[in-house]
């Protein structure tokens, strides 16, 4: 088997299971993203999930807890040779750790059209001037990445406008 088929097949393996992390993030009412770190050797060093609201922490991005587990694991803040999966494009605050953090490659899902920061609305990584570069993959799992967002955001949707309707009826009494 050549090697870009195994690698495209273990990528797929490491963003599902940033999809079951992602579903932790749900489950406490956060929006569902999920992300694994992963050395050279194939090991998970790092995971994490949005906990932003949880922990009333706005650094708290799924990304940013992955990087803080696999750094306090390795007993490293440069997590050099590794690889983050993550279901959602970073934000840029999340672009700059991962930066600083010196991983070798960056894995994600679903494009983010709002906030995204390497390549759907912000370019973070493709300064010049930036003291490091890294790989980039983009797209992997994509639609699974974008359905889980998109059917988290209808359902949150559809829960404010039961909510309105209930209010508006009791202030109507």
């Amino acid at each position: 088997m050549d090697a870009a088929k195994v690698r495209s097949e273990f990528d797929e393996k490491m963003m599902r299971y940033a999809l079951e992390l992602a579903d932790k993030a749900e489950a406490l009412g956060e929006i569902p993203v999920g992300a694994v770190l992963v050395d050279d050797a194939r090991n998970i060093i790092g995971e994490g999930w949005n906990l932003s609201i949880v922990q009333s922490d706005p650094t708290a991005h799924a990304e940013i807890i992955a990087l803080r587990n696999g750094a306090k694991n390795i007993q490293n803040y440069r997590l050099l040779n590794s690889t983050l999966y993550v279901t959602l494009e970073p934000c840029t605050m999340c672009a700059g750790a991962i930066l600083h953090s010196r991983i070798k490659r960056l894995v994600f899902g679903a494009s983010d059209y709002k906030t995204g920061a390497i390549g759907s609305r912000f370019h973070f990584f493709d300064d010049y001037k930036m003291n490091h570069t890294l790989e980039v993959t983009s797209g992997v799992l994509a639609e699974e990445c974008s359905q889980k967002l998109s059917t988290f955001f209808q359902k949150r949707r559809e829960e404010k406008k039961i909510e309105k309707a209930l209010l508006k009826s009791l202030s109507d009494k």
